[in-house]
């Protein structure tokens, strides 16, 4: 709910994105893990997906 308040409506960029997640109340190395996701990198649940086919 949080990233949607940020995003919708809105363009966002890598430093908007960064202070987003620095503001999280969240463990550090789930920061760490947010901060190196990419859109290259990111598969999400499309395993699962795959496997539905």
């Amino acid at each position: 709910e949080k990233l949607k308040e940020l995003t919708r409506g809105k363009g966002i960029d890598a430093d908007s994105l960064r202070v987003f997640i620095d503001g999280l109340d969240i463990p550090a190395d789930a920061k760490q893990r947010l901060r190196t996701l990419t859109p290259a990198g990111y598969i999400g649940n499309a395993v699962e997906q795959a496997r539905k086919i």
